[in-house]
């Protein structure tokens, strides 16, 4: 039984170990991965999982003929209600593979959609994943499943008890992901509002970002002292969270904690968690929180990385690397790993748990944003008020002037705010 008194769905996990694939990562670990993302919704008792190795996927059913029959004599004698497969699964593989186990099936992606619904808390949350699953499901028009009993907005691959399944063609598909766009948009709109705002102040902008379960949300705890879930569970936190924080050198500052990434993060997840993560993109300084005690911490750490890529963030964006989870390193080991960070300026030692470090990383953090101010006279034309405007709000003019066609400022600014600048309002502005 789960949280509400249903019955829990019975759940076997199976990770395909493709060789005819190139894969960095062991394939062991990539199933306790997979096994700890079923874990995360409390509906899921996975009873089970192994590792398939298969030569190559075959096209109609992904696994060859004799491991499907003994899959599905465990399966039947395990009373499995669902097969969660860590990978892509075409529609053709899941539907025929569905009826030889007579099972339901979920692939990765979906499986992280499910989590995300889970999690959402705040309208943008809800609206971006409605709007991510309807363009997975759209490849798929298959039934909803109503394995998973619990009462909430049903996204078409869970119900609750007496829900309805859903069943679109293409056209209401198309029409609902526009009606979430329009949604969202507002959402967006108000949220473009509010930072506006907050660069008035202006107070710089940290983000945390790291691999799922890297222990964001616990610094972010230890930080400002504030109440935001982090569990030992993958996807603990979803929506933004947005703090202030005195530094030690008295400076002001915004923190915000963003959602896990994680390898193989679905398309649809990136696409539509763009707008949430466009506070990445605006931040003045990002920690990059590792799990240094992760066996796997160089790839996740390339996953990372690979999804800031995607999102327009280059190694140019100012960064500190957060060796987090240092107290459950061997003492040796982290002897080593303190005397690798003692040589970089852009990696600083953590415990979030225990708070070893952080007071170290918090004085980093504050350097890294004491960049040196330097003069220059700019000459804006009367047509571009905006332009003037946000330089002014900036709080970095220091005498103005009004010439024939515009005016000619004096300004005391540093390189990152001339880049922003030049970002917002074109270099010419």
């Amino acid at each position: 039984m789960d949280d509400t008194g249903a019955p829990r769905t019975r759940a076997y996990v199976l990770h395909p170990d493709i060789k005819s694939e190139k894969r960095t990562r062991d394939a062991a670990r990539a199933l306790e991965e997979a096994v700890s993302l079923a874990a995360a919704l409390p509906e899921l008792d996975v009873v089970g999982a192994e590792v398939v190795n298969l030569p190559r996927a075959q096209p109609g059913l992904l696994f060859g003929k004799g491991k499907i029959e003994t899959l599905a004599a465990t399966l039947k004698a395990e009373e499995i209600d669902l097969v969660l497969i860590d990978g892509p699964v075409t529609p053709v593989q899941q539907r025929n593979l569905e009826k030889r186990w007579d099972v339901k099936l979920l692939d990765r992606t979906g499986l992280i959609l499910e989590i995300f619904a889970d999690r959402a808390r705040t309208r943008e949350g809800v609206l971006q994943v409605e709007l991510a699953a309807l363009s997975y499901q759209r490849t798929r028009l298959v039934r909803a499943w109503t394995h998973l009993e619990r009462q909430r907005g049903a996204l078409g691959f869970v119900g609750g008890p007496g829900e309805t399944q859903i069943e679109a063609d293409r056209r209401a598909i198309d029409e609902a992901v526009t009606r979430l766009r329009r949604q969202l948009a507002k959402v967006v709109k108000t949220r473009e509002l509010h930072r506006k705002a907050r660069a008035k102040v202006p107070y710089p902008i940290v983000a945390l970002v790291g691999y799922t379960n890297a222990g964001k949300s616990t610094l972010f705890n230890r930080i400002t002292g504030a109440a935001v879930m982090a569990e030992d569970m993958l996807f603990a936190t979803l929506d933004p969270t947005m703090r202030g924080v005195a530094l030690p050198s008295g400076r002001d500052i915004i923190l915000s904690d963003t959602v896990g990434f994680i390898s193989d993060l679905p398309t649809q997840l990136v696409a539509a968690f763009r707008a949430t993560l466009e506070e990445v993109l605006s931040a003045d300084l990002i920690l990059h929180v590792r799990d240094i005690s992760h066996p796997e911490t160089e790839e996740q750490a390339a996953d990372v990385q690979g999804i800031l890529e995607d999102l327009g963030i280059g190694d140019s964006s100012p960064m500190i690397e957060v060796w987090n989870k240092i107290d459950l390193v061997p003492d040796e080991e982290a002897r080593v790993l303190q005397a690798q960070a003692d040589r970089r300026d852009d990696v600083q030692i953590a415990s979030a748990l225990t708070g070893k470090g952080v007071d170290a990383l918090l004085a980093a953090a504050s350097e890294a944003l004491a960049e040196t101010s330097f003069d220059e006279t700019l000459s804006i034309g009367f047509e571009n008020g905006r332009a003037r405007a946000w330089l002014f709000e900036q709080g970095v003019v220091e005498a103005e002037r009004q010439s024939e066609t515009g005016f000619e400022l004096d300004l005391k600014w540093s390189a990152r705010q001339k880049t922003r600048y030049q970002s917002l309002f074109g270099p010419e502005a």
